[in-house]
């Protein structure tokens, strides 16, 4: 209803899309028009498979192409082509992003192009040719936006704010002292460049000024209603190409790498730094002014409280290596199961 397909695909299409070898004697030339559910495809939709729960699933489709791992291609139904690939959710994600292009990024809700009535857009902006501005949306004197950019409804876009080209600020987001990249997806209710939280404190907290910046490089995506603070003195930056899911907090002076995941609401203190390649599972605590090493990853709910190693794989509160984590655990699991002594065995008295 939202979504509606906007191509359809051969079977040798799908397969040159996705770098795979059509099975020999398939009909290449069947033309799929959807994708769905391994449980309710149909003959014209294709699926995928990669997951060992989903097998009687995959034995039952009736889908008529399906991606699947060499693993799992002997259970696919004899009606349906198997096309074999080495990561099957990926060369789905490919496929998909075909049908539905424009899933990629929030749309105009108003859904017309260019400035919108009910808009205000000052005089001294400037906006590059196919923006889009919807209703409600402000943007400040100074700002500068990109071709392609869409800005929505709601959205408020600060005095002398730079956003590249082909981004998507959603509804109600707001952007200030703050230069985004190329290709940057911005959700509804995402709040960046505000007041970093600093304060000199005594008897009477001293409000510290934030007078840096908030620096988003090409290809980042924030989730919905997560927050960015602006640099206290030097800025905030997030690296090229990382994926910031929904309810993130992100504080002032932090740098982020390139191509980092940080799963939902996690908290990242003030002057933490992540190198390229970080992960952080939902619920992170990083305490600030400390360092992620490169490729590193945190596992869900862990509060980080020291430099962590390039390529380590840490875990738990307070965070460490996951091997000596999991020995931890199974220490207590097993002093949590021996008998407690009954009252009247362990000091003399009454049962």
């Amino acid at each position: 209803m939202f979504f509606a397909p906007e191509a359809t695909l051969t079977v040798a299409e799908v397969a040159a899309l996705v770098g795979a070898a059509t099975p020999e004697g398939a009909a290449a030339d069947l033309v799929l028009t959807a994708v769905a559910p391994l449980e309710t495809a149909g003959p014209s939709d294709l699926t995928y498979m990669d997951n060992a729960r989903y097998v009687a699933a995959l034995e039952t489709t009736g889908a008529g192409l399906c991606l699947v791992s060499r693993r799992f291609a002997g259970r696919v139904p004899p009606a349906t082509i198997a096309l074999v690939v080495a990561d099957p959710h990926r060369a789905y994600a490919t496929v998909l992003a075909r049908f539905h292009p424009s899933a990629l990024r929030p749309r105009s809700v108003f859904g017309a192009s260019g400035v919108n009535p009910g808009s205000f857009v000052h005089p001294t902006a400037r906006l590059e040719s196919q923006v889009t501005v919807d209703p409600g949306a402000v943007i400040g004197p100074g700002a500068e936006i990109g071709r392609g950019t869409v800005i929505g409804a709601g959205a408020v876009i600060g005095p002398e704010v730079r956003i590249g080209r082909d981004c998507s600020v959603g509804p109600q987001a707001s952007v200030l002292h703050a230069f985004l990249g190329n290709r940057v997806i911005v959700h509804p209710g995402v709040r960046i460049g505000q007041d970093g939280f600093g304060y000199a404190l005594g008897a009477k907290h001293l409000k510290v000024p934030q007078v840096g910046r908030v620096i988003i490089q090409d290809d980042v995506e924030i989730g919905a209603n997560s927050t960015i603070d602006r640099g206290a003195t030097r800025d905030t930056v997030i690296g090229e190409g990382t994926k910031i899911d929904n309810l993130v907090q992100i504080a002032h002076n932090v740098v982020i790498g390139r191509h980092c995941v940080i799963v939902a609401q996690t908290g990242i203190s003030g002057s933490a730094t992540l190198r390229d390649y970080v992960v952080l599972g939902g619920k992170v605590g990083v305490v600030g002014h400390y360092e992620i090493g490169e490729g590193a990853q945190i596992a869900a709910s862990s509060n980080v409280n020291s430099d962590v190693p390039a390529g380590a794989r840490w875990g738990g509160t307070p965070a460490k290596p996951v091997r000596e984590w999991f020995r931890e655990i199974t220490a207590v699991k097993m002093l949590a199961s021996r008998r407690v002594p009954a009252k009247d065995e362990s000091d003399g008295g009454d049962a």
